[in-house]
């Protein structure tokens, strides 16, 4: 409903009550590189897709930063947005660290990007940032944390989510499986972070080290990021069990064949 007179500053309401450059934003993540998060009971695995321009010729963006040792971001959207709340993060990381002699608390930090993130749709000098988080982290006190914030400064806490470009598929498969998650080891949970991150490729892209990364944290497990030489193992773990289930299908189904003709 002429969305052009609405649209042209932050702070103009449309008739249906709604800001449309807030909306945007949000749509900006979803044309983002997909990003998706789980967690056990001690353990929060991040993976993203990496684009490049041209993957022959120039290097892939990053997605995964560290902010601290027991916390980290993944992003989805503009990657120069989500330097500059990276950037912040750490700061306020440092000075909370600084002032109080501990470690900033997943939550607090979750909430401090989150109105930062809200300040901006509220004031015509500036424009929402377009781009979605997902910050893995773990609390002494509180255990694992698995939060997703939006340009909008909402925020909201998961046990697995997915962000970004055909992400539909990866919250689908998490859905189906987000149950055995609390108890898994590392290795499961990264390996289900592929198979969902697998499922957001397109149909001509190979999910490889190269455009594939993954983050950890947990308790007694300072941040890590995996990826190049080191995720090869994971993909090809991936690979096995993917082909021990395509044989096992065929199989099966001869099993039913063969109850059907003994009826």
């Amino acid at each position: 409903m002429f969305r052009n007179q609405y649209d042209t500053d932050i702070t103009t309401w449309s008739p249906a009550g709604r800001l449309h450059q807030v909306e945007y934003a949000m749509e900006a993540v979803k044309q983002g590189s997909a990003c998706v998060g789980l967690k056990s009971n001690t353990l929060v695995v991040i993976g993203s897709l990496k684009r490049s321009p041209h993957a022959e010729l120039s290097s892939y963006q990053k997605k995964l930063a560290k902010i601290d040792d027991h916390i980290g971001f993944g992003i989805a959207g503009l990657a120069s947005d989500g330097r500059v709340l990276i950037k912040n993060a750490r700061t306020q990381a440092i000075n909370h660290k600084y002032t109080y002699d501990t470690p900033i608390s997943v939550q607090r930090l979750v909430l401090q990007i989150s109105d930062k993130s809200q300040v901006s749709t509220q004031r015509s000098s500036k424009r929402p940032y377009g781009v979605g988080l997902l910050i893995s982290g773990y609390d002494e006190q509180t255990g694992t944390h698995l939060f997703q914030t939006e340009p909008s400064g909402n925020y909201y806490e998961y046990k697995a989510i997915a962000i970004g470009a055909r992400s539909q598929s990866a919250r689908t498969y998490f859905e189906k499986n987000y149950q055995t998650f609390e108890e898994a080891d590392e290795e499961t949970l990264i390996l289900h972070a592929l198979r969902a991150l697998k499922g957001t490729t397109g149909d001509n892209v190979e999910l490889t080290s190269k455009n594939a990364s993954i983050s950890i944290v947990g308790k007694d497990r300072k941040y890590k990021l995996i990826e190049e030489e080191q995720l090869e193992p994971y993909l090809a773990k991936l690979e096995e069990n993917a082909a021990a289930t395509t044989e096992q299908q065929p199989a099966e189904q001869q099993d039913d064949v063969d109850e059907e003709m003994v009826q």
